[in-house]
């Protein structure tokens, strides 16, 4: 833990983060372990800065003694070259979404994979795995690929906006996983006679409302789990309950990735419970 016993200061880089609440979990749950903790929100809309700028903030995050740093949309791939050190989980991704600092050196994890689970798990434990469709190859995507594939999905099938990056995620699983990714063209291909759906796209947030797909390549046949939680009620989760889907909100990973940071933060065991009654309290005065 960087800086004086029992003080910690973290912090959230990302763009369009004023509604995240992050700082409310992990400084609640810090005060249950005796610590004091300082959640910064470092927005890069508000400052009308963009991922440019990143260099400059780690550079000052290092200087100004930050114990940690969350880091989500659209800086998760741009940090890995700005640190000392990536564990092997964010070595595999590509991508960082917690970044702790062991005595001055910059260490990246990525949370997203094992918040993911941890939720999916959690509210769809029976969900069949045979054959799943994943929106999105970004930051938030190849950690989920990467999650899923390890939770035993049998055939994962990955579609983003850039099809080279699709390419590129699904050549890299399938160097760990003996070919179980394959990257299509579009979600229609994709979803034929599919088990599953995962939304890793910032579409549907606040500030980016909508869908990423038609809805009526939806069916009850599928679930789908969706990434966003702000709104926690998107319009994709909207159009699959209506379509006769069994849906996991994405409150459930948000917690999830809460609790990886936290612990990799504090070195304490995190209450995962109690931050998740927390996350729907705060959820529910919005």
């Amino acid at each position: 833990m960087s800086g004086s016993e029992g003080k910690l200061l973290c912090g959230l880089i990302g763009a369009g983060i004023q509604q995240s609440l992050t700082p409310a979990l992990q400084e609640e749950e810090a005060r249950h372990h005796g610590l004091r903790l300082h959640y910064q929100l470092i927005d890069l809309d508000t400052a009308g800065a963009s991922v440019r700028e990143l260099p400059g903030l780690i550079a000052a995050a290092r200087i100004m003694g930050f114990a940690g740093l969350n880091i989500t949309f659209p800086c998760k791939q741009a940090v890995v070259p700005l640190l000392d050190e990536l564990s092997p989980e964010a070595a595999a991704m590509g991508a960082v979404n917690t970044v702790v600092n062991r005595g001055g050196r910059l260490v990246g994890h990525n949370t997203d994979g094992s918040g993911w689970a941890w939720g999916f798990r959690r509210a769809l434990p029976d969900a069949d795995l045979g054959c799943v469709v994943l929106l999105g190859a970004g930051g938030a995507g190849s950690a989920i690929a990467d999650a899923a594939c390890r939770l035993g999905v049998g055939e994962l099938r990955i579609v983003d906006a850039e099809p080279d990056r699709a390419d590129a995620l699904a050549a890299a699983l399938n160097a760990r996983f003996a070919g179980r990714a394959r990257a299509f063209a579009d979600a229609r291909a994709a979803l034929s006679g599919a088990t599953g759906l995962v939304h890793a796209t910032p579409t549907g947030m606040a500030k980016l409302p909508g869908m990423a797909l038609r809805a009526s390549l939806l069916g009850p046949h599928l679930w789908v789990s969706e990434v966003v939680y702000f709104p926690i009620e998107t319009d994709l989760l909207r159009a699959a309950r209506a379509a006769g889907c069994r849906t996991v909100d994405g409150g459930t990973m948000a917690v999830g990735q809460a609790v990886g940071a936290f612990e990799l933060f504090t070195g304490r065991q995190a209450d995962a419970t109690r931050m998740a009654q927390h996350f729907r309290g705060l959820l529910a005065t919005r």
